[in-house]
């Protein structure tokens, strides 16, 4: 049986001296949670799976800040790390991966250009390819419904799920379930999935957007969204087919550590790494 995993994700803004760790609720509501590194090295020690770097606030003049980050967390954090926010090329991506990044994460720059997702599979191999998907509900009109998306029936009522990209700013009319498919089929190792509607809110995993896309893919999915309490991560495993949790504000603002997450789950039977 496979593991569980937890994943703290790191939500970067480097438009400050030496960067800083962010969290909002739905996208907004930026408030400041620590130091990159030193939560990176707080989340190791307490026995994190994996980490990943969102980079909130990417240009061309950050970047070599966000490989300075990197670079400062891998020589002390032996976890594998996934870094994303900006990534638009393979050059960029080789430029992380040299910085001691172990996956990247794209979402905007393979929407707008799906064949990036067969090239990083094909340079760095599919296992060091994250595509994330930030997906927000959106509810039937009619009973005629929408053509060219799959309808989920939910407990508030049908709809579909639909992508945005440049940090949630945007809607680009493509329906989450489908475009998982898509990525699979072009290469992509693992699926980043976060929830709009459930971002910062500690409501809990929406639960029917992780069944929906777990369920007709083969790769990895990490849940993100909504975790509030360690029962939120034991209902997004034991209730989905999510192989990774991924959480934020409650590990930066000390409500649980990591280490107290995986006990838990071990005593509800979910088979974590402890």
């Amino acid at each position: 049986m496979l593991t569980k995993r937890i994943i703290p994700c790191l939500d970067c803004d480097l438009g400050v001296p030496g960067g800083r760790v962010v969290k909002g609720i739905e996208f907004k509501q930026i408030k400041s949670a620590g130091i990159p590194w030193e939560l990176a090295a707080k989340y190791d020690e307490q026995g994190a799976d994996e980490l990943v770097f969102l980079d909130i606030t990417a240009s061309h003049e950050r970047r070599e800040m966000m490989a300075h980050v990197i670079e400062k967390t891998a020589s002390d954090v032996f976890i594998p790390l996934t870094v994303g926010g900006g990534i638009q090329s393979i050059d960029d991506a080789r430029r992380v991966f040299n910085a001691g990044a172990d996956k990247v994460s794209v979402n905007t720059a393979a929407v707008k250009d799906p064949e990036l997702v067969n090239e990083l599979a094909e340079r760095f191999g599919s296992q060091a390819c994250v595509v994330a998907i930030d997906a927000k509900r959106k509810y039937l009109r009619s009973e005629e419904g929408e053509h060219g998306v799959e309808i989920i029936d939910t407990k508030e009522g049908k709809c579909w799920f639909e992508c945005s990209f440049y940090g949630g700013r945007k809607f680009t009319g493509m329906d989450a379930v489908k475009w998982a498919v898509e990525i699979e089929d072009r290469g992509a190792g693992e699926i980043l999935l976060t929830s709009m509607d459930r971002d910062g809110t500690k409501d809990g995993f929406d639960l029917e957007l992780t069944s929906a896309i777990c369920e007709r893919v083969n790769i990895p999915v990490i849940a993100s969204g909504g975790c509030g309490t360690p029962s939120h991560i034991k209902d997004v495993f034991t209730l989905t087919d999510a192989s990774a949790a991924l959480a934020a504000s409650i590990f930066h603002y000390g409500e649980y550590t990591v280490r107290e997450i995986k006990q838990y789950l071990k005593e509800n039977g979910v088979h974590v790494r402890l």
